[in-house]
């Protein structure tokens, strides 16, 4: 119970709301939800929260205005919590998930305007993520502010702890299906990161990156024309 809300008075209530209104489908589902989870979490204005979707440490997430939680997707939040910006949309099955059980002191995942989350994303912000306004991940997109620590050949790795980094993504980013971010990474402004790619360094602002490991091919410029070969970072 302790890793499912702030309380054991919390986890009746949010369970409560849960199984009376979570299932319902249609329009109609949305707009009970849409009022009374203004009851478990914190929201600006209007969100609409499809049936089936999970929710954990519920007043410790913020929807802005016009969010969007598709179907399947499952949001724990633990203290400093999860914050979604107005105008965003987490998509179908993916998982938005701090899990601070270690009092790690910066976890938390804050997403901001206007952005999508696609399908089956994995965002884990034991470190914090940051991802700013206008930014669209794809499918199967992961982004992973966390490592084990594993230098001890005496120990357990499972018994060495963790680090815990963060990723921050600057705004009007675009991040290609399947793609991985590891911990500590900085995504600058309108870079591009291309499908499949495994970024474990810092990627500059307006540049695509691409590969494994993750390396600059080329940079991004003013007057640039779409060609056939962008279809490659979807």
């Amino acid at each position: 119970m302790q890793r499912q809300a702030s309380s054991p008075w919390r986890y009746l209530l949010e369970q409560f709301f849960f199984l009376l209104l979570g299932w319902v489908p249609t329009l109609a589902g949305i707009g009970l939800r849409a009022v009374a989870y203004r009851l478990l979490l914190q929201m600006d204005g209007v969100a609409a929260i499809e049936n089936g979707v999970r929710l954990r440490f519920a007043d410790h997430i913020h929807l802005g205005k016009n969010v969007y939680l598709d179907q399947g997707s499952y949001l724990h939040a633990c203290p400093q919590g999860i914050t979604i910006g107005a105008n965003s949309l987490v998509m179908h099955g993916s998982v938005l998930h701090v899990y601070n059980f270690r009092n790690l002191p910066h976890a938390f995942i804050r997403v901001g305007r206007d952005s999508l989350i696609g399908e089956y994303n994995v965002l884990r912000g034991q470190g914090g993520i940051t991802i700013g306004d206008r930014v669209y991940t794809s499918p199967l997109v992961q982004l992973l502010a966390v490592n084990h620590v594993y230098d001890d050949t005496t120990r357990p790795m499972v018994e060495q702890g963790i680090t815990a980094e963060g990723i921050h993504i600057d705004d009007d980013v675009w991040i290609g299906a399947g793609a991985i971010v590891t911990d500590g990474v900085h995504v600058g402004k309108g870079a591009v990161i291309a499908a499949g790619a495994v970024v474990t360094k810092d990627v500059p602002a307006h540049t695509i990156v691409g590969g494994i490991p993750a390396r600059v091919i080329k940079q991004i410029e003013q007057s640039a024309v779409r060609s056939s070969k962008d279809e490659i970072y979807y």
